[in-house]
């Protein structure tokens, strides 16, 4: 990968980054910055053993959020962070993954397929150490004040009360940073943290319309997704890629279409810029 050294005195470094209080004084950038600068931008965290209620909160709120044209920032660990990421590139938005390591090597490994995918769907990897520098355990904690210092504000979507989350939660109020949490069952312990953090005062978050509200987007803003179909075979592709129906197998399966028809279908819309393939055999409303 080619990657990039910005230090804090050039144009292109995050506007928001260089006025945390301990912005790093350079950074390492595989991707494309524009959206950091030009978009709101959601920080999105939580816990990495994610239970299904926080998967499914997570990917539909930030699926939502993203398909206004927000930039999902994120650390690219596995859990919520990963659920955020794929959440945002399935909605046909951008995302930035903050790593604890240097950008020559994707940590987690697991999560390399994921990384090409936020690169090749305009996104960017971010890191603060050079390459060949290890995760080390300390990197894990002072990467989350990037990650938070990236964001307008922070959401949690599931956190355990002595999570690693609340790292990133400490380094967002030291920031002034609007803090938003998801609630959770209250007999579960993997959403005390969101519970314990609403308590103290941070901004309950039980539809995607609340984060909206606190970026200060009007939720008739103009969504990414929304394309004209020129035919009845358009209209069902694209209703399909708007419920979350990306991967081209799945697509062709539910679309009832005949192969020829679905692929000939699917490249017109490919032709006049409706889709476009985010790789891996999945397709995106542009």
């Amino acid at each position: 990968m080619n990657v990039n050294l910005i230090s804090i005195n050039d144009s292109a470094y995050p506007v928001k980054l260089r006025e945390i209080p301990d912005a790093p004084a350079k950074l390492y950038v595989v991707g494309n910055l524009d959206n950091l600068q030009n978009n709101p931008c959601l920080s999105v965290v939580g816990s990495r053993k994610v239970t299904p209620y926080g998967k499914s909160v997570t990917d539909n709120l930030v699926n939502t959020v993203a398909a206004h044209g927000i930039t999902i920032i994120s650390g690219l660990a596995l859990g919520v962070d990963t659920i955020a990421h794929r959440a945002a590139l399935d909605s046909g938005s951008t995302t930035v993954a903050v790593l604890p390591c240097g950008l020559d090597k994707i940590y987690p490994a697991s999560n390399l397929q994921l990384a090409r995918r936020i690169l090749e769907n305009n996104g960017a990897l971010i890191s603060e150490y050079q390459p060949h520098t290890p995760p080390l355990q300390h990197h894990f904690i002072a990467r989350n004040r990037i990650v938070a210092g990236l964001g307008d504000a922070v959401l949690i979507t599931e956190a355990a009360a002595k999570s690693g989350t609340m790292h990133t939660v400490g380094f967002a109020l030291d920031q002034g940073k609007s803090i938003l949490a998801v609630p959770g069952n209250i007999t579960n312990t993997f959403s005390e943290g969101t519970n314990n953090l609403i308590k103290a005062g941070a901004t309950p978050i039980t539809v995607p319309e609340d984060i909206l509200d606190c970026l200060g987007i009007n939720d008739k803003t103009t969504v990414i997704n929304d394309v004209l179909p020129a035919t009845e075979q358009e209209a069902i592709i694209l209703d399909l890629i708007k419920l979350g129906v990306t991967d081209i197998n799945e697509l062709q399966d539910e679309s009832k279409l005949s192969v020829s028809e679905f692929n000939q279908t699917l490249t017109m819309l490919e032709i006049t810029g409706k889709v476009r393939s985010t790789g891996a055999g999945h397709w995106n409303i542009r």
